[in-house]
């Protein structure tokens, strides 16, 4: 998501910008898998994004810190509510991110192990920890990266979920994603079904076909638990 950049001292266009590394978490990465990508794509864009904005507009005061971000977040994101609702996500790809004095963030990635002819579903959920500014701002708004894979119904708010909570169906409408804030952290979960379409093999399940209010309350449901089991304060 988008957010003011986050970065310590003033702004000064006389001066050539001082690079700053991201400290990556060591360990091996397991090979991407589909909405993947985009997560590490979002979290990146946020910060170039951003830097425009830095430079029209005073920083706002730190968020506050309830959360924290693992490096195995599959460990955490088990997704029990959705995987009953569209059946077994067993496979589960953990993302570790990065860690820096600004923003950390992870990712975890759960499909089903369905025959290819069936289709799959793809579940990604992601954390992103913002520690210099509060991303309250800039949380309604969309991205032209998030534009791509969005609906064009636009964000509905999702009541009692964390400070503030949007959805929205993906582009092919057959999923969604839910965006959570709450403090400093923004909570990402995007559920999409890949292939399958129309397959009429008689020896292949067809993938389950939940409506939009069914999916989205439990998307809500396996955020707050996420949300539960990574929370400090």
């Amino acid at each position: 998501m988008i957010t003011e950049p986050e970065l310590d001292g003033e702004w000064e266009p006389a001066r050539p910008a001082e690079v700053v590394q991201d400290t990556v978490v060591p360990g091996a990465r397991a090979p991407r898998r589909p909405w993947q990508w985009v997560v590490a794509a979002v979290v990146a864009t946020s910060a170039l994004w951003a830097g425009g904005l830095y430079a029209f507009g005073d920083r706002t005061a730190e968020p506050e810190i309830r959360y924290r971000v693992t490096d195995d977040l599959c460990g955490q994101f088990k997704a029990p509510t959705l995987e009953g609702l569209l059946g077994g996500l067993s496979t589960a790809v953990p993302e570790v991110g990065s860690r820096h004095a600004a923003l950390d963030w992870a990712s975890c990635t759960r499909s089903s192990d369905r025959p290819v002819s069936s289709g799959t579903f793809y579940l990604t959920a992601a954390i992103e920890l913002h520690k210099k500014t509060d991303p309250a701002a800039e949380f309604p708004l969309d991205t032209p990266l998030s534009r791509m894979f969005v609906h064009d119904g636009g964000w509905e708010s999702v009541p009692g979920l964390g400070e503030e909570a949007l959805v929205t169906p993906t582009g092919t409408g057959d999923g969604l994603q839910l965006r959570v804030r709450d403090g400093g952290a923004v909570f990402t979960i995007i559920v999409s079904m890949l292939g399958g379409a129309g397959s009429s093999d008689p020896r292949v399940d067809p993938l389950p076909d939940p409506d939009r209010e069914a999916l989205v309350a439990a998307a809500a449901e396996d955020a707050r638990a996420l949300m539960a089991a990574l929370r400090t304060s």
